[in-house]
């Protein structure tokens, strides 16, 4: 999770032009991350890809035409409508769907097969309904297990589908249900709402039309995200009549499943405006922080970008499963060959007995073959019972009780949130003993997603919490601060009396550090602060400074309102460097209250520590203590500051002001900028933050690995941050040889080089690991590799690689050629090794398939695996490459809707209930409530399954064989004439009476060892990777001992009453028969009493119910009652008390079950005895000719020396809204303030402000203090006077600007409203500054004034301040005399300025409001695309900027924080 692995590109520069054909087509980009391994097939259809997806907002009947082939003459709607059906029956799919899925078992149609034979007179030898009944409760008892799991997925849609939102029909909202939810609608949300569908961000209550919102459901974020409408919407759609009207159409890509990724275009108003993904509200983001938000659905329902991440509910088999399929086949054709062979013995036998006994002809009317073929078909059906019906009945009988198990295991239960183990599927527990692969999320699944102030390290002295363990103290340590947060748990004395003495400079800016250098917003609530931060991690850094007596309390686009220990201070904010994961640190440029400016930096050590201007014995404590915070896997930030003398700031003020204005590589302009302004640091500390991981995880992984289980971590989250987590989780160690993309390819590409031809049988590449090998990969490099799994094209626009931001022309040139270079290597690969498979294979793989098996079997090598910045889509498609080349167990384990896909896709699924929602729950196999409860399910649970069914199954096929193999030997001694050897009776209830209560005990409670000791020893776990417990060698096992159990039972019972006779003989067929019966029964019993190691009571009971049911059902069958209603039905009359009733024939059956029993035990315990321990196998030498990689360097971010432990989830942009003043609310107005009939500004006026710059509000607000006194050194009456002025300002972006820089617009200050005595004079020099810039720079001409449109509810209406009425307490300043920066605006004829009156309360506090600035630089963060630089002439040609280009370039598409 974290931060989106990818965001789009800037509208700018992926233009849409119209086609011939009337849709739009995307122009590539000249260099893409992907562009350098994408093959011609994906580049051929990147230049074909339309627009072919059309929303017209308001028409819902235009929809209806569109219709989307599927087969054939079937066609159904292309656009479909808000309903989700994740179900997979309906009511009238579910018989005919749920008897497709059964029947794909090969058991249950051998059984129907046995069934239409059983069926027919002629063949018949059983009753059909011994095997029909038993297989309708099979089928029943199956499907009403799905029947089941579906209901609840049917509930789960209906209470969605049923959610309520506000729909725009007509002219008003009204109150409706999501499945009612169309394409094109208009929709309201309110705070808290959650998103429908996928919405156009058209308007909202906020400030520039932003709305903040949390992914928590789709990412794991539980930050803000802020969303922003175009300038066109936000200034127009101001009224529901207005939303009414609207007629705009959008024309976009087709449905996808790229969460980061959107590119489309709006017509309107014959006007064309670029759409991106900041302009897109996803499916299941809730609304935060904003009042009302209104938004045109563009794709519903399975549309959706988060379903088309959903995935299908896929039918999950565990390998028992599978592999008993194929046994079943394999005993299949053995039944078939046995009844062949004696039917060709009939044929013989019935030839010789017409040949003796041709007076007999009569009882053969038949031929010789009609007779055989019949014969065949008897003994098919005869021997059917070698496949017993009964152990696949009470299979799902022990599924359903280990499942009950796992429900009721106490030590799985967690009681805060009461929330028990819950397995939800029945069908897969012995897989659980069979995981080799983990796939798990990282937020909220190894993390709490909390962030705690742990520890700190000032001026080289480490300050430790006083309380080791984090609760509560018993006396409250910040009582003196009535700003203090309650629930901040850390605690020093000895740092808090220092604070509090105010005599340690550097620990005051330490905390001054951490309450300015920050974008954290801050609103009151119940007359307490509250923190909206980008990112926890800020959030932790600034509430630990606010208990600290260092409260952040305020903010303007230029100011900065902190409370030192009762003091307020305000600091003039003169710049604000962005943090961005090339800079790795952010920086604010800031004039304190006495004048003197500081510039306070926070960062990454790796950045911080060369850009000090000393290394002294402070420096070199503070790495030790770097080094100590690693180990403790705490995340760390570097402290700096440095004192700027005014000359250096004015001569360093220029170069920013070029920078910012700069329309080509103005990021690296600005990066180098930034660079000047960032050296000669002073150290002041490091802040140590604990990402609190959830309890017992590090413990947890490594007993997991204990039992040779492989780790991978997918997240959506940043590099950092996934490596951090990796060592605290001890995924990740010291020692271990960390491989990154650049070594990777390094390893791929040198292998190829080396060994052109060399592969193996497999086709998989050799390595060899000298030491243990993790890997951390992104989602952009894994994109490369599942072309061949991918089943959708690629994205329209790539992402950019912003690293290369800060790469000179000839590293680019270099790295192109080298990706160039790994992609043609990468081909020719293919091609060769498919070239020479061909000649031994007629299906050679294709390129894409070798270098996913290449990658994979690297991979696999690795103990860990960890993939940072990956989409829902890409967590599936790894799972499945493993899957597809390992042929493994895998197991997927999350707890947020990106991670349902993942958790379908792998053979076993695991959800957490955690703060994310229950959508990883709803579509699990098994719900746990913490991470630490996976060990014991796997350990204990999984093995114990795994175990018990493996032993049921051996032992089932032992006794079946056993008893029904003498069916066989019969045969040869009653003339092949497929004559039953037991009792019907007998074979009826074998199975399911005398033979099934110790079976089952097997299958439910049978333990090797205790649930403690299969914890403290997880290496037994490995027997059921390798399917120690039951493989064909362990079939074959229990076939031959079945078999030498039946030879001995038959041919003992056979040679021993042979030519015997009289009374106590039982050389007849049914004393046969009952002698057998029971020597096999006690053979059987008597293996099972020696197999079992857990015996308990119950164990005994059960032995002695299937004895003692022999007897008494024997008992019942052989009665002279039941005999004399049906003697056919009941021939064996007191046949069992015959027999029993003489000794020798107890003799025969005691000397049978020994010879049966005695050598098998025997030989056992002999084996146990010359059992010797396995040794592990000595590590080899590698061969010569294998190639020996050079070993890349482990992961080091910081010095050689040691590891950084750096880690910051901060995400770019936040810094730009506020310098712009895009996120800040506007100050409030009196009621008598109100606008009656509001104007709107002139389109000159419009014009103007558009073409003026963000950061010029900032310039403004100085200009007072430096016309009255020294620089630097205002008064205290100057600064109140400056603060209260400007602590209302705010910029808004609007309209479009050819230099690629935003749009201010100013509103009026509450604190202009009463003027003091000077403020005559101060409008005069405002009026004499105005009238200056107007004549320098006029405003163009055919330009008019419009209206103000009516307000939308909850959101006031745009407000235009007169020009002569602005701000006179800021204005009176000298022009700066930098003025060769500043663009100059075509001359034109200023239009006059349009008097209004003041808004009111409601109206003042969101509108959109122009303000009078002087011309300057704009300070703002780059987009993403100013971060890639121009590529060499060789690469790519350069293309000039065509007047359409310059046209359509809009403020809002260089906005840096988009994802």
């Amino acid at each position: 999770m974290g931060d989106p692995p990818g965001r789009g590109q800037a509208p700018g520069s992926r233009r849409a032009q119209p086609s011939r054909s009337g849709t739009y087509r995307v122009r590539s980009p000249r260099l893409t991350n992907m562009g350098s391994g994408t093959h011609k097939g994906d580049l051929k259809d990147k230049e074909h890809t339309e627009f072919t997806w059309e929303v017209r907002a308001n028409d819902w009947g235009y929809y209806k035409q569109f219709k989307k082939k599927v087969c054939l003459c079937w066609y159904r709607d292309k656009y479909k409508t808000n309903v989700i059906r994740t179900a997979k029956y309906s009511v009238l799919s579910f018989l005919p769907l749920n008897l497709y899925e059964q029947f794909r078992r090969v058991s249950n149609l051998y059984f129907l097969f046995i069934i239409i034979l059983q069926a027919m007179p002629e063949i018949s030898t059983l009753p059909w309904l011994t095997l029909f009944a038993p297989l309708v409760c099979l089928l029943v008892i199956r499907a009403a297990r799905d029947l089941m799991d579906d209901i609840g997925r049917h509930r789960s849609d209906k209470a969605i589908n049923n959610r309520p939102c506000q729909i725009l029909t007509g002219k008003r909202f009204s109150w409706k249900k999501w499945k009612d939810l169309c394409v094109g609608d208009v929709v309201r949300l309110s705070k808290d709402s959650i998103v429908p569908a996928d919405l156009l961000l058209l308007a909202s209550t906020e400030p520039s039309s932003l709305c903040y919102v949390e992914t928590v459901d789709i990412d794991g974020e539980t930050n803000l995200k802020f969303r922003q409408a175009l300038p066109a919407t936000h200034e127009e759609l101001t009224s529901r009549k207005k939303m009414a009207a609207f007629q705009g159409t959008v024309f976009c890509e087709e449905p996808n499943s790229r969460m980061h990724q959107f590119v489309g275009i709006l017509e309107w108003n014959s006007k064309k405006y670029p759409l991106d993904i900041g302009n897109l509200l996803l499916r299941g983001c809730r609304v935060r922080n904003t009042d009302t938000c209104y938004g045109l659905v563009i794709y519903a329902g399975f549309d959706t970008k988060i379903m088309k991440n959903c995935g299908k509910i896929h039918l999950k088999r565990t390998k028992l499963d599978l592999f008993m399929n194929k046994l079943v086949v394999l005993i299949f054709l053995s039944l078939v060959v046995v009844s062949l062979c004696l039917a060709l013995g009939f044929s013989f036998k019935v030839r010789d007995f017409r040949a003796k006994h041709y007076y007999l002809w009569a009882m053969h009317m038949r031929s010789v073959f009609t007779e055989s073929f019949l014969n065949f078909w008897s003994f098919l059906i005869l021997l059917s019972v070698m496949v017993p019906m009964a152990m696949f009945i009470q299979a799902e009988f022990i599924h359903l009780g280990n499942s009950i198990f796992i429900n009721w295991d106490v030590q799985m239960y967690h009681e805060p949130q009461d929330t028990p183990a819950k397995a939800r599927s029945t069908s897969l527990n012995d897989q659980l003993g069979q995981v080799q692969y983990i796939f798990s999320d990282k937020t909220g699944t190894l993390t709490q997603n909390i962030m705690t102030f742990k520890k700190c390290c000032i001026a080289g002295r480490v300050y430790g919490p006083d309380n080791k363990i984090e609760t509560p103290a018993k006396k409250n340590p910040y009582l003196w601060n009535k700003f203090a947060d309650k629930k901040f748990l850390y605690h020093n004395e000895e740092l808090l009396g220092i604070v509090r003495k105010k005599q340690d400079k550097m620990v005051q800016e330490f905390w001054r550090l951490l309450a300015i250098c920050h974008t954290v917003m801050v609103h009151q609530s119940d007359n307490q602060l509250v923190y909206q931060a980008a990112s926890p991690d800020e959030e932790a850094l600034v509430t630990a400074a606010r208990n600290f007596g260092y409260v952040f309390l305020s903010r303007t686009q230029d100011t900065i309102t902190v409370m030192e220990l009762g003091e307020e201070r305000v600091y003039q904010v003169l710049a604000m460097m962005d943090f961005n994961s090339v800079r790795k640190r952010m920086s604010v440029l800031v004039r304190n209250p006495e004048g003197s400016i500081r510039l306070y930096t926070k960062g990454a050590d790796t950045v911080i520590l060369e850009r000090l201007h000393k290394r002294g014995d402070m420096e070199m404590t503070t790495e030790e203590v770097l080094f100590a915070f690693a180990e403790e896997t705490l995340r760390t930030l570097c402290l700096a500051y440095r004192k700027v003398k005014e000359e250096a700031y004015e001569e360093w003020k220029p170069h920013h002001q070029q920078a910012c204005l700069l329309l080509q590589n103005r990021a690296r302009a600005l990066h180098d900028v930034y660079e000047q302004m960032e050296q000669k640091l002073q150290l002041l500390g490091v802040t140590a933050i604990e990402d609190k991981l959830q309890d017992g995880v590090p413990d947890t992984i490594k007993c997991l690995r204990r039992g040779n289980i492989k780790f991978w971590v997918l997240t959506g989250d940043k590099q950092e941050t996934a490596v951090n987590i990796g060592f605290a989780c001890q995924l990740l160690s010291e020692k271990m040889l960390i491989l990154e993309e650049k070594e990777i390819n390094r390893v791929l590409e040198t292998y190829w080089e080396r060994n052109n031809n060399m592969q193996t049988n497999k086709g998989y590449l050799k390595f060899v690991s000298q030491a243990k090998l993790a890997m951390i990969i992104s989602g952009d490099f894994l994109d490369k590799l599942l072309l061949s799994l991918r089943k959708e094209p690629r994205a329209l626009v790539q992402n950019v690689v912003m690293e290369e931001a800060n790469q000179d022309s000839g590293q680019v040139k270099r790295d192109y050629l080298q990706a160039r270079r790994i992609s043609l290597m990468w081909r020719s690969f293919g091609t060769s090794v498919a070239s020479s498979e061909s000649n031994t294979t007629k299906t050679p793989n294709s390129p894409e398939v070798l270098r996913e098996r290449a990658f994979v079997d690297l991979a696999t090598r690795c103990q860990t695996v960890i993939c940072c910045r990956v989409t829902p889509k890409q967590k599936a498609l790894i799972v499945a490459l493993v899957k597809k080349y390992q042929h493994v167990v895998t197991l997927a384990i999350g707890d947020g809707a990106n991670d349902v896909n993942m958790i379908k896709t792998a053979d076993i699924g695991v959800g957490l209930s955690g703060q994310e929602g229950m959508q990883a729950v709803q579509n699990s196999d098994y719900a746990l409530a913490q991470f630490r409860f996976l060990q014991r399910l796997l350990l204990v649970h999984g093995r114990w399954s795994y175990m018990r069914v493996c032993k049921f199954l051996r032992y089932f096929f032992y006794k079946t064989v056993a008893s029904m193999m003498a069916q066989i030997w019969f045969s040869f001694y009653n003339g092949f004439t497929a004559q039953p050897l037991y009792e019907g009776w007998f074979l009826a209830l074998f199975n399911l009476l005398y033979s099934t209560m110790p079976v089952l005990y097997i299958g439910l409670f049978e333990q090797d060892v205790t649930a403690e000791k299969s914890l403290q020893m997880p290496e037994l776990y490995t027997a059921g990777q390798e399917n120690k417990l039951f493989n064909y060698w362990v079939f074959f096992q229990a076939i031959a001992h079945g078999t030498a159990t039946s030879l001995v039972n038959f041919f003992v019972t056979l040679w021993v009453g042979h030519d015997s006779v009289g009374p106590s003989s039982f050389s007849d067929y049914q004393s046969f028969a009952v002698i057998l019966a029971l020597s096999g029964l006690l053979s059987i019993t008597l293996e099972v009493i020696l197999i079992i190691r857990y015996w308990t009571v119950l164990c005994l009971l059960t032995i002695l119910f299937s004895l003692g049911s022999y007897v008494i059902m024997t008992y019942a069958t052989q009665s002279l009652w039941l005999w004399k209603m049906s003697p056919k039905a009941f021939p064996f009359l007191y046949a069992d008390r015959n027999v029993l009733a003489h000794p020798s024939s107890l003799l025969v059956i005691l000397l049978n079950v020994s010879l049966s029993t005695l050598p098998v035990l025997a030989f056992r315990v002999i084996y146990q005895a010359l059992k010797k321990p396995r040794r592990e196998p000595e590590e080899e030498a590698p061969p010569e000719d294998i190639v020996t990689v050079e070993a890349a360097p482990p992961l080091r971010r910081g010095t050689p020396s040691r590891r950084s432990s750096y880690a910051f989830s901060h995400r770019e942009g936040y810094a730009d809204l506020i310098t712009r003043g895009t996120s800040l609310r506007k100050s409030a107005r009196s009621d008598s303030e109100a606008l009656s009939d509001s104007t709107a500004p002139s389109d000159a006026e419009v014009s103007l402000s558009c073409r003026e710059s963000p950061c010029l509000t900032r310039r403004a607000s100085g200009m007072k203090r430096k016309s009255h006194q020294h620089p630097g050194k205002p008064s205290l009456e100057d600064t109140q006077t400056w603060s209260g002025s400007s602590s209302s300002v705010a910029a808004e972006g609007l309209g479009a600007l050819p230099s690629e820089s935003h749009s201010t617009v100013s509103k009026t200050s509450p604190a202009t409203t009463s003027r003091s005595p000077g403020s005559t004079q101060e409008n005069k020099s405002l009026s004499e500054n105005q009238s200056q810039l107007l004549t320098s720079h006029p405003l163009p001409s055919g330009q008019t004034v419009k209206s103000q449109p009516e307000p939308l509810e909850g959101r006031p209406p745009s407000v235009q301040t007169p020009i002569r009425e602005s701000w006179p307490g800021v204005w009176q300043k000298e022009r700066h005399p930098a003025m060769e920066a500043v663009a100059p605006l075509p001359p034109q004829t200023p239009a006059p300025p349009a008097e209004a009156l003041r808004p009111t309360l409601e109206e003042s506090s969101l509108s959109e409001q122009p303000m009078e600035v002087e011309l300057g630089p704009v300070e703002r963060q780059p987009s993403p695309m100013e971060w890639l630089p121009e590529l060499p002439p060789e690469a790519t040609s350069k293309r000039e900027p065509t007047s359409s280009d310059r046209g359509h370039v809009f403020s809002f598409s260089n906005k840096p924080g988009s994802p």
